[in-house]
């Protein structure tokens, strides 16, 4: 019998059980979040897209974690709160998003410790919920600067673009920015600069990276020029 075939037949003590020991994650960002935690048991937590206007929310209660004491004694079962599932989830979640720094500005994923209803989480919690709806205004305007900065310093290459931002675009109604444009690999076509190899938007007639002209006709028919 293998070591893995001994550790699985172990005997497990396992502890009562707290069923007061609930905590409701809310959502109000628009993309499902799917969080695992490969040492708990349960240790996988989906929360749905949410909106301000339409909250998602997922009670959890404790997890748990198992502590070898001898190879000859039971596994002993070590209990997680609520509350500490909830703020791990909702942390590792968010600081690895881009542009998030866990103060005001970050997606709108947060918890209430306790059986919370959406209802409950607009009235009696009206400032917790206000402020997420806040954060993540914060964080959408940050992204679309930075796809701003993104587009000017690529010259145009839609990939540079990620999706988060046009997400917190169209989330902030912010039409009029030229990388909200559908890009279609018919109508863009992402090439490989001959002089340097790196990838750009062949619309343009410069490479972005080390300034070749690639494009002469389209360059003098724009009537470009480089700055002295």
């Amino acid at each position: 019998m293998s070591l893995m075939e001994i550790w699985n037949q172990r005997r497990q003590i396992r502890m009562p059980k707290n069923e007061l020991d609930k905590s409701t994650i809310f959502s109000i960002f628009p993309k499902d979040i799917i969080e695992k935690k490969p040492t708990l048991e349960p240790g996988e937590f989906k929360i749905a897209a949410g909106l301000p206007e339409k909250p998602s929310s997922l009670v959890i209660s404790s997890s748990s974690w198992w502590r070898e004491i001898d190879i000859d004694q039971p596994l002993l079962e070590i209990p997680v709160s609520s509350v500490q599932i909830a703020e791990s989830i909702v942390r590792d979640y968010a600081n690895g998003v881009l542009m998030c720094d866990m103060g005001e500005t970050m997606p709108g994923i947060f918890y209430i410790p306790g059986v919370v209803t959406v209802d409950e989480l607009k009235i009696k919690h009206k400032a917790t919920f206000d402020q997420a709806v806040k954060r993540q205004d914060n964080w959408f305007r940050v992204l679309v600067k930075l796809a701003d900065s993104y587009w000017a310093r690529t010259n145009g290459n839609p990939l540079a673009i990620s999706d988060d931002s046009r997400l917190a675009a169209k989330m902030l109604k912010i039409e009029d920015r030229p990388w909200l444009m559908n890009f279609a690999m018919e109508n863009v076509q992402i090439k490989a600069c001959p002089a340097c190899g790196t990838l750009r938007n062949s619309a343009y007639p410069v490479c972005q990276n080390c300034k070749t002209v690639i494009d002469t006709d389209k360059f003098n028919k724009l009537g470009l020029k480089f700055a002295s």
